[in-house]
């Protein structure tokens, strides 16, 4: 994807530090370094150690899924829970909704492999980074992750990137890992996505703790609007989360309350 990415302009090379490697094209720089990314916390304060202005951070990576089913994807990050594949535990990242949602319309309307996978995948794993990040991703294993088409697909949606700051932000709750309710919200939807809380993060979850998760989300994602798969859960839980929700005070809107995307 790098390649890619520096195959479509003249970068500039920068120089490196502390490991790192800078290159600038037009107001974009790009940071390439060696080791483990989502344990290499602090990538957006290294960069501006070296002098650059870091407003919001794109990492280019690798996804690996038991699967192997070819995928493109993007997704916030940050642990609810333990940080056992890098960041902070029970630290979110703040997000890039308008980036996020816009590189993953883009991605859907780029890609011309029918047996790719294209969707957002529910927030996880490190890097602790101070300034908004999302990661935008090849996959799912090793046949996958050298896929030149592929890359110059997701170099491109970057290089076209022109987000929908207007649209209003939602933090998703429910639904598996790979978030389709909240793929199809965003692909039909104006309306941009931020966190995303899934099943498998709530459940066995006491109320206290779940309000946790959800107020964290809500507050690095910057927004008050709360939209539940509801399909996703057993109607208990539903009306547990719901109710849950709606006492902290947030609003639940419906797909309905959104603008359709002609």
């Amino acid at each position: 994807m790098r390649a890619a990415l520096r195959a479509m302009h003249r970068w500039e090379d920068l120089g490196e530090q502390d490991g790192a490697r800078f290159s600038v094209c037009g107001d974009t720089f790009m940071m390439s370094i060696d080791d483990m990314h989502i344990r290499h916390d602090g990538l957006d304060r290294q960069a501006e150690d070296f002098g650059i202005k870091v407003d919001d951070v794109i990492v280019m990576s690798k996804h690996s899924a038991k699967s192997g089913k070819p995928a493109l994807t993007a997704h916030p990050i940050g642990n609810y829970h333990e940080n056992e594949f890098g960041g902070r535990e029970r630290a979110l990242v703040r997000p890039s909704p308008a980036l996020m949602s816009d590189a993953l319309r883009r991605i859907v309307a780029y890609n011309d492999v029918l047996e790719v996978q294209t969707c957002f995948e529910v927030t996880h794993h490190g890097p602790w980074l101070d300034r908004p990040t999302f990661y935008i991703e090849i996959g799912s294993d090793e046949s996958h992750w050298g896929d030149l088409h592929s890359a110059d697909i997701l170099a491109h949606v970057i290089d076209d990137l022109e987000p929908h700051e207007e649209y209003p932000v939602v933090v998703g709750v429910g639904g598996g890992h790979y978030a389709p309710r909240f793929t199809d919200l965003v692909l039909s939807h104006k309306v941009n996505i931020g966190h995303m809380l899934p099943n498998y993060q709530i459940e066995g979850r006491d109320d206290e703790d779940f309000l946790r998760m959800l107020n964290d989300a809500c507050r690095v994602t910057g927004t008050d609007q709360v939209y539940v798969h509801r399909k996703s859960m057993k109607k208990p839980e539903e009306h547990r989360l719901t109710d849950l929700i709606r006492s902290a005070g947030y609003d639940m809107p419906k797909s309905a309350d959104f603008e359709q995307i002609q």
